[in-house]
């Protein structure tokens, strides 16, 4: 077996309960996303406490932060998928028009460059652009996806993209290996939506 999967079986076998809940919860709450089931929501909120809990006791305080933002979308996005379906059986995927699509990228590469400066300027942060895109561009796949937009995928796919070439290069097997589970998840979660939406068209 290679370094990597050395370092990746290590992290499965040996990482504490809490790591292993939030890597169950994780995936388990983008599958329920993949199917549009409204049980993503629940699992979601417990597997962003999990994941804030774990950044507070690394004190990886702002990466804390961000899971309050994710756990706001996360209950606003339960309750809007159950008001706005009315007598549907469920909230239809919709798509953005060409101008939402094109405000949402500029708002996200704003928010990239923001983040990008904080780091630079708050913290010892050794990548502090590649940080700032992966969290804007992940915040705004989270609340396209919970808005229930087929154009949360392709954010999740650049996203995790990114942070599995990143990851890999910085020699961190295992959270490069949890990155490229949550990438083809993403894939599969762009073809099944855009099924649907075929289906409803």
């Amino acid at each position: 077996m290679s370094e990597a999967g050395r370092t990746i079986w290590a992290g499965l076998t040996t990482a504490s309960p809490l790591d292993q809940a939030n890597l169950v919860l994780g995936i388990l709450g983008v599958w329920l996303m993949i199917r549009r089931s409204l049980w993503a929501f629940p699992v979601g909120l417990a597997a962003v406490t999990v994941q804030a809990v774990l950044f507070v006791r690394s004190r990886f305080y702002a990466d804390a932060a961000l899971q309050g933002l994710y756990f706001a979308t996360f209950a606003w996005g339960w309750w809007h998928w159950v008001r706005d379906r009315a007598a549907a059986p469920e909230l239809p995927v919709t798509r953005l028009s060409g101008r939402a699509r094109a405000v949402t990228l500029a708002l996200a590469a704003g928010a990239t460059v923001v983040w990008a400066l904080l780091l630079q300027r708050w913290t010892d942060d050794v990548m502090p652009w590649r940080d700032g895109f992966i969290a804007a561009f992940m915040v705004a796949a989270q609340i396209l996806q919970v808005r229930k937009n087929l154009e949360n995928w392709p954010l999740w796919v650049v996203a995790n993209s990114v942070a599995v070439a990143s990851y890999w290069r910085a020699d961190l097997a295992y959270t490069a290996f949890l990155y490229a589970v949550y990438l083809v998840m993403a894939f599969a979660g762009w073809r099944a939506w855009h099924k649907s939406l075929k289906v409803q068209a």
